[in-house]
């Protein structure tokens, strides 16, 4: 990127192309949602996003606002990054942990939907604790439409079963009324 900017471009510029007619054709499949994975953005400054990268993200969320379908930006360490992230044109845009479920939602817009942002590394630990954080980002979401539950990242290797069905079993049963 910095040593071969040009060369970065042309790059950007043929995975933009790419991508943007893949999830065409995904959608053409039958795909009733999309999302654009960049796990890397967030090792980026917000200078060099906005100005390297943000132009091609938006290309895609641009070249797929047609299809009638929502259209989800995840990233992770991106915190310093919401406010250009939001300027993408995707519909939802992924929170990781890093950052408070409503500190992020304000970032981006009440307008756009968010997911996340459960650290995964509870899953590691005890269930009760998986419990905690569920209930917690939950709180935070304030049953706002447009909040889609999910972790930070993926599921981490060595999770356990019994807490995954404890994450469930928390998120279908919503945060208790508070007496």
């Amino acid at each position: 990127m910095f040593r071969e900017p040009e060369t970065f471009a042309l790059l950007l510029d043929k995975l933009a192309t790419v991508m943007a007619e893949y999830l065409h054709a995904q959608v053409a499949a039958g795909a009733r949602a999309l999302q654009v994975f960049d796990s890397w953005v967030g090792a980026l400054s917000p200078g060099d996003y906005e100005e390297r990268v943000l132009p091609f993200t938006r290309r895609i969320f641009e070249s797929t606002a047609s299809l009638d379908v929502p259209r989800i930006h995840f990233g992770t360490s991106t915190a310093g990054l919401l406010d250009l992230i939001a300027e993408s044109g995707a519909d939802v845009i992924s929170l990781d942990w890093r950052i408070d479920l409503d500190e992020g939602w304000e970032r981006v817009g009440h307008h756009r939907g968010v997911q996340g942002n459960l650290d995964p590394a509870v899953l590691l630990g005890p269930a009760a604790g998986v419990v905690e954080g569920a209930r917690r980002v939950l709180r935070l979401a304030a049953g706002r439409p447009g909040h889609i539950f999910n972790l930070g990242h993926g599921v981490l290797p060595g999770s356990t079963l019994e807490n995954l069905q404890a994450l469930v079993e928390t998120v279908r049963e919503g945060v208790p009324a508070v007496a």
